[in-house]
């Protein structure tokens, strides 16, 4: 399944770092960055996150909420969450079913070997719940400025 931009951003409901559900609808009327990474505690992921943190008045200023996920536990979420200390909640996905939605779910070549792993893509979703960009070439160190051009 591909994501286009113009259409409906797939609702879905997930439970966050604190077991809390989190539902997409929930957020109409504002703009979503939702944004699908591999592993918490991984170097890209890691620079993604500190960049999205150090860049976080700026996009709430923008008008922004920032919705992370990956298929890590509440746990490591909980854990990546304190380490870094990251301002925004993260989605854990453990049964990859919003990865599933969203098509970042997907066959990956790495070294030679191929296994099923999350594509890195953000989502940018406008005030009525439509794709407005979708970003599959995330730079993680600058993923802010890739957001707010």
């Amino acid at each position: 399944m591909t994501i286009e931009v113009g259409q409906i951003a797939p609702d879905f409901t997930a439970k966050d770092q604190n077991g809390d559900s989190i539902t997409l609808s929930q957020f109409k009327g504002k703009k979503v960055v939702l944004y699908f990474y591999p592993r918490d505690n991984t170097p890209g992921c890691t620079a993604q996150a500190c960049d999205l943190r150090d860049h976080y008045q700026t996009l709430l200023d923008q008008g922004f909420i920032v919705l992370g996920i990956s298929t890590d536990t509440e746990k490591k979420h909980q854990n990546f969450i304190a380490k870094y200390d990251l301002p925004f909640p993260l989605i854990a996905d453990t049964e990859k079913e919003v990865h599933e939605l969203y098509g970042t779910w997907q066959l990956k070549k790495f070294m030679g070997r191929e296994s099923m792993g999350t594509v890195r893509t953000t989502f940018i979703i406008d005030k009525d719940g439509k794709i407005e960009e979708v970003i599959s070439k995330v730079k993680t160190k600058e993923h802010a400025a890739q957001i707010l051009k």
